[in-house]
């Protein structure tokens, strides 16, 4: 066998003896040139798709900066990032596979690029109508919901699948051609054993594709080979927003990141009958609640406003102003069912904290390779009881979040959690006040209020109502025209650095106008004539306290935001102040709300009002880090008791260990295991 060509020396004398010129006008191409072509067509099947995520609408603007291929390029040789290399390898080894699958580099070549192009115009249909990266949940319309797929076509379309037609074209002509003046004819493996062909193909189809399923498997488990390779290579997850993430590390690394999460480990001893005992002893726990509250939830109109990075500055360690940041918020809480809310984000993880509070589960009991339920659980998960289906039709159930509904795909959890509307700043639905203050590019809390209020006040019907809001979102970066703030180090001889003092003192006056604006919402709930709760707590904290979060001893304090539960004088409750209400994690919120509204509950909300009796709030490990998508760090979660102080799981006693386990048995059974409980009524909460 010729060592340069790769053919037998009969196929090269074949060749001569049927055309003596052939060698002068053909020669098969060598084994260097396919690797040289074997990259080089790698390489543009990864830029077609990142063409895909690259090329969108203007909505980009509103949230993350424009990464194209261009970037990924620049940043191998500016920071030693290699993402762009990650992609080649991933896809590379789809080409391998391809290509001893057929056998022919001719026809490999066009299969792959074709699937790209394909790939990539329906990724850029779909971010240009949703603003949504291709997720494995829209792998589902594959199957049944196949018309679905209509839903990402925009107007003119056509025109993008002629270029993308006419491009496919130009390429598939240029294989022919190469095909035609290649002697070999693409040929990768044609020894002179059959047998030794065979199984050198069978080899070089199963390594490769071994490698990327093995990959899959495990990329999204810390501490893995997979994730070490990721990380090493420069992937950053930025989950978020899956078309910056897509853009950032490109459109595949941020697809079969997804594609495997692990959501929790099967508790021991998990079955029908320990599902079927445990609903009784919660539905008797029930019982014995329900026979002492008089109040139905759905009989009162229920809001949860989660209030972006809200948190009382003056908590951070070594952190003073020269006045109070939140006077209102601060005295409402200390009137009514108030504290300090447990989070398990620091600068980030928004939606972490919503779908606790939308579900009750805890991100605590989650595997670690499962860090944003909302992009890697919800879109996939058969059964989602949420809080809000307590209210029973879908038109009972409002969101309401000033921003991209793409965002955390809020649009898509929303619609399965049973909301009939999703008001953001797209459509269909539109929110209808969108004021901004100064020069700050967010939707102020302000207009947000008052969007819900048009709506609470349109009806005589009982609601739940989930706000989301965008004020105090970072960046911080001077905003506001009339700034009476100013922060100093109470630590330390230096004094701050100008960027953070820039960044508290802009937060700073930005939580002071959402401190006024939601006491004057408070006010306006409280002069209608039907019962009202909210429940008001803050995400997490702004990541803009570099000088605190340099002392690990701080992390406790970087995670603790201010909450509060809080009924108008039509409820019946006003001023109810419920027992062990200091801590708190957003898991246990709307426990917490029956129990301040004096409401009946469900056996879920039975076990979680016990939950918290023994374990006042729960999440995973934190640190002083700005959140990443890697989940942080291994090891126990964090607990504290109703004084604010840490436990350790080992010293706890008995009735809360079984609390413990009887709560990821629960969460098990919704989240991953067989719904045993969706039958039992678990979650189904008395109605008069």
């Amino acid at each position: 066998m010729s060592e340069a060509t790769g053919m037998t020396d009969i196929e090269e004398l074949d060749i001569k003896r049927a055309d003596p010129q052939a060698k002068r006008r053909r020669k098969p191409f060598p084994n260097w040139l396919y690797a040289v072509l074997f990259l080089v067509f790698d390489f543009a099947a990864v830029a077609i798709l990142q063409w895909g995520v690259t090329m969108s609408s203007t909505r980009v603007e509103l949230s993350s900066p424009l990464v194209g291929l261009g970037d990924l390029i620049a940043k191998m040789f500016t920071s030693a990032n290699f993402v762009l290399i990650l992609n080649m390898i991933l896809v590379g080894m789809i080409y391998v596979v391809l290509l001893m699958i057929t056998n022919r580099f001719w026809i490999a070549t066009p299969v792959l690029l074709a699937v790209a192009i394909v790939i990539s115009v329906i990724e850029h249909f779909k971010v240009q109508i949703r603003y949504e990266a291709i997720l494995p949940s829209d792998l589902g319309f594959l199957g049944s919901n196949t018309g679905n797929l209509m839903s990402f076509v925009p107007a003119g379309w056509q025109w993008m699948v002629l270029g993308a037609a006419a491009v496919f074209a130009v390429l598939v002509a240029l294989c022919v051609w190469l095909n035609h003046i290649d002697a070999r004819h693409g040929r990768m493996i044609r020894g002179a054993n059959p047998g030794l062909n065979a199984v050198v193909r069978l080899l070089l189809v199963l390594c490769p594709a071994l490698f990327f399923g093995l990959y899959a498997v495990h990329v999204g488990t810390v501490g893995s080979w997979a994730n070490t390779l990721s990380s090493v290579l420069g992937d950053k997850p930025s989950m978020w927003d899956s078309v910056y993430d897509a853009q950032r590390n490109g459109p595949v690394v941020a697809f079969v990141r997804q594609l495997n999460p692990k959501v929790m480990d099967r508790p021991e001893g998990y079955d029908e009958e320990t599902m079927r005992e445990l609903a009784a002893r919660y539905s008797d726990a029930a019982d014995e609640i329900n026979g002492e509250r008089a109040e139905y939830l759905n009989e009162s109109t229920v809001i949860f406003v989660l209030n972006e990075s809200f948190s009382d500055p003056s908590r951070v360690p070594g952190i003073e102003l020269n006045k109070e940041a939140i006077p209102e918020v601060d005295a409402i809480r200390k009137q009514t069912t108030g504290g300090l809310m447990l989070s398990s984000g620091y600068g980030g993880g928004t939606a972490n904290l919503e779908y606790m509070s939308l579900t009750g589960m805890s991100i605590a009991n989650f595997n670690s390779s499962l860090t944003s339920p909302y992009q890697q659980l919800v879109p996939t998960q058969q059964w989602t009881p949420s809080v809000n289906q307590m209210w029973g039709d879908a038109e009972n159930s409002l969101g309401f979040h000033p921003y991209e509904p793409s965002m955390y795909s809020r649009s898509t959890n929303y619609k399965k959690f049973g909301f009939s509307h999703f008001y953001t700043l797209e459509e269909p639905d539109v929110i209808a006040h969108q004021d901004t203050i100064d020069k700050s590019p967010y939707v102020c809390d302000e207009a947000t209020y008052r969007s819900v209020l048009d709506e609470v006040g349109s009806t005589d019907a009982n609601q739940f109502i989930s706000v989301v809001t965008m004020q105090n979102h970072m960046p911080y970066n001077d905003w506001y025209s009339d700034n009476e703030f100013e922060v100093t180090n109470t630590k330390g001889s230096e004094p701050l650095s100008e960027d953070e003092t820039e960044e508290i003192e802009t937060y700073a006056k930005g939580v002071s106008l959402s401190d006024k604006a939601t006491a004057e919402f408070l006010d306006e709930l409280d002069a209608i004539d039907k019962p009202i709760t909210v429940v008001f707590y803050g995400d997490h904290l702004p990541g803009i306290y570099s000088t605190a979060g340099d002392d690990q001893n701080n992390s406790l304090a970087l995670h603790l935001t201010d909450y509060f539960i809080w009924s108008n004088k039509a409820s019946g409750t006003q001023g109810m102040k419920n027992e062990n209400s200091e801590y708190t994690s957003p898991n246990y919120f709307i426990a917490q709300a029956a129990e301040h509204m004096d409401a009946k509950v469900s056996p879920f909300l039975a076990f979680l009002t016990q939950m918290h009796e023994h374990v006042s709030a729960m999440e995973p490990p934190v640190v002083n880090n700005i959140q990443g998508w890697d989940r942080i760090p291994e090891g126990q979660p964090i607990y504290l008791d109703a004084d604010g102080n840490p436990m350790v799981e080992d010293e706890m006693d008995a009735e809360t260990r079984q609390l413990l386990e009887d709560y990821k048995l629960i969460q098990y059974d919704i989240t991953a295991g067989d719904g045993y409980l969706k039958d039992l009524g678990f979650m189904d909460a008395p109605e008069r």
